[in-house]
């Protein structure tokens, strides 16, 4: 197997569980691991609420999701984007662009009332383009 496994980061120990998650898959399949942090100029900075976790802007935003990739590491191909638009959003896009074969997310935010308003993860495995892993986040806060 090959191919391209998309996963979305926003500096938090969640997202970094989920990109070890995705590095897992992605060397177990023999793919190119594409790491994405979402962005939107009008946000001050980190915020939360119904699955919406934005980095301030597109140099911070790459700066997180290259953090992310160059920690990784490992014997395989790894890139990094800022890509612009709510998280769900910019993943699906990415995935698209970049004809990823798996979107790989955490899921925080899926039980109790963040399941009822929505999640990153309940968003993207509804409109994604390609197969989505959803990794088991919740240790990791």
């Amino acid at each position: 197997m090959s191919g391209i496994v998309v996963v979305g980061v926003d500096g938090s120990a969640t997202a970094r569980k989920a990109a070890e998650a995705a590095r897992d898959l992605a060397t177990g399949i023999g793919a190119i691991l594409h790491v994405v942090a979402a962005f939107d100029g009008d946000h001050p900075g980190l915020g939360s609420g119904s699955g919406n976790w934005l980095v301030p802007d597109a140099d911070r935003a790459e700066q997180v999701a290259r953090t992310v990739a160059d920690t990784l590491g490992g014997d395989f191909k790894i890139t990094y984007a800022a890509a612009p638009g709510r998280p769900a959003d910019a993943l699906i896009r990415e995935a698209i662009r970049k004809e990823a074969r798996i979107i790989v997310v955490g899921n925080r935010r899926m039980r109790g009332i963040g399941r009822v308003l929505g999640s990153v993860a309940n968003s993207v495995a509804h409109n994604a383009p390609c197969d989505v892993y959803i990794a088991n986040t919740y240790d990791a806060d």
